[in-house]
C-alpha cells in the first residue's frame, strides 16, 4: 500500500469513527424517555433486590424516569434472567444480577436458556453482598465450631436453606461442608427471603445468608448471626466472629450485584447507564444505605465487569466440581 493509500485508508478510517460516535451520541440522546424495567430474578427482600432498589431509586431521581423494579424469583434466577435475554435491547429493560446467576448455575446445568457471556451486555457491578452464618433465634449453636460439632455428631441430620439448587445460600453451605468435612441436608426454598424465613420459624436449622436478606430479623431477634464470611469482622456486628476465626479457617464467601443489558443494546447507552450507576453509588446517602444493609459499593466500568465475570465462571467451575455440586 502507498503512502498515499495508507493516508486515504486512515482518513476512511477516521471518518468512520467519527460517524461512529455521532451515531453513539444520537442514539442515546433521548433516552430515557419512558420508565426502565429493572428485573431482579429474586425474591422481593432479598439482598440483591434490597441493593436494587435502593440504586433504582437515586438512579430514576437523576435520570429523570422512573426505574420500576420487577421480581421473578424461582429456577435459581433462570426464568428471569432468560426474559432480560428475550428483551430488547434498547435499554428499557435491564436485569438486576447476583453472581449466582452469572458464574454459579452455568456451571451446575447440562443445558442453559442462555449464555451470560455471548446475550448480555456488561453494565457495572454496584456491589458485594456481604454473607452471614445464621440459626434459630432459640438454637444451641453460637458459632461455626459449635455447627460443625453438631454436624459432626449427627450426619446429615443438620438441615440448612437456601434459595434454590445452585443458589447463593446453597453453594456457600454446600462448599462450608465440603471445607469442614460435614455432612448436612439441603433444603432448597423458591428464594431466598423464603429460605431466611425458613430459619426464623425452625422449618430448617442454618444458613448462610446476605446480611442484607437477614438484617432486619437478626436485629429482631427473630434469628441469631453465629459467624460472617467476611476476611474481618464487620463493623455493624462488632461482636460477631468471622466463620473463619471462630471454626473454619480460611473460609470466606460473598456474592456481587451487577447490572447487565441484553446483548445488542448499543453502546452508547451502555455507557451512559454505567456512569449513572458511578454517580448514584458516589452519592452519600445511598452507599450509607448500601452498608447499613450489609452491602459494599463497588462500581465498575462494563469491561471491568465482563472481565471478572469471565474469571469467576471459571473460579466456580473448578470449585463446584471439585465440591461435588449439582443442580439436582
Amino acid at each position: 500500500m502507498t503512502t498515499r493509500h495508507r493516508r486515504h485508508f486512515a482518513a476512511l478510517v477516521l471518518a468512520a469513527l467519527c460517524a461512529g460516535s455521532a451515531l453513539a451520541q444520537t442514539t442515546a440522546a433521548g433516552y430515557p424517555s419512558r420508565p426502565i424495567r429493572m428485573i431482579v430474578p429474586l425474591a422481593a427482600g432479598s439482598a440483591v433486590d434490597n441493593a436494587a432498589r435502593i440504586l433504582a431509586q437515586k438512579m430514576g431521581q437523576n435520570m429523570g424516569q422512573a426505574f420500576v423494579i420487577e421480581n421473578q424469583p424461582g429456577a435459581a434466577g433462570l426464568i428471569g434472567a432468560e426474559r432480560v435475554a428475550k428483551s430488547a435491547p434498547d435499554g428499557y429493560t435491564l436485569g438486576g444480577f447476583n453472581d449466582s446467576i452469572m458464574t454459579m448455575v452455568p456451571n451446575m446445568q447440562a443445558k442453559m436458556p442462555w449464555d451470560i457471556l455471548r446475550d448480555f451486555e456488561p453494565i457495572s457491578l454496584v456491589a458485594t453482598v456481604e454473607w452471614g452464618l445464621v440459626v434459630g433465634a432459640d438454637a444451641p449453636q453460637r458459632s461455626a465450631a459449635d455447627l460443625i460439632a453438631s454436624a459432626r455428631k449427627s450426619p446429615g441430620q443438620i438441615n440448612y436453606g437456601s434459595g434454590g439448587n445452585g443458589s447463593p445460600q446453597h453453594i456457600a453451605m454446600a462448599l462450608f461442608a465440603s471445607q469442614a468435612g460435614v455432612s448436612m441436608m439441603h433444603v432448597p426454598y423458591k428464594g431466598a427471603t423464603q429460605a431466611a424465613m425458613g430459619v426464623a420459624s425452625n422449618e430448617v436449622q442454618v444458613a448462610f445468608q446476605g446480611i442484607a436478606t437477614v438484617n432486619s430479623m437478626v436485629r429482631a431477634g427473630k434469628m441469631r448471626l453465629i459467624g460472617v464470611t467476611t476476611p474481618r469482622r464487620m463493623p455493624q456486628f462488632p461482636e460477631v466472629p468471622t466463620v473463619s476465626e471462630s471454626g473454619l479457617p480460611g473460609f470466606e464467601f460473598n456474592s456481587w450485584f451487577a447490572l447487565m443489558a441484553p446483548a445488542g443494546t448499543p453502546r452508547a447507552i451502555v455507557q451512559l447507564l454505567q456512569a449513572e450507576v458511578a454517580k448514584a453509588l458516589a452519592d452519600p446517602e445511598v452507599r450509607e444505605k448500601l452498608v447499613a444493609q450489609g452491602l459494599t459499593p463497588r462500581g465498575s466500568t462494563a469491561e471491568e465487569l465482563g472481565t471478572a465475570t469471565r474469571a469467576q465462571l471459571a473460579r466456580y467451575g473448578e470449585l463446584i466440581k471439585r465440591a461435588g455440586i449439582t443442580a439436582d
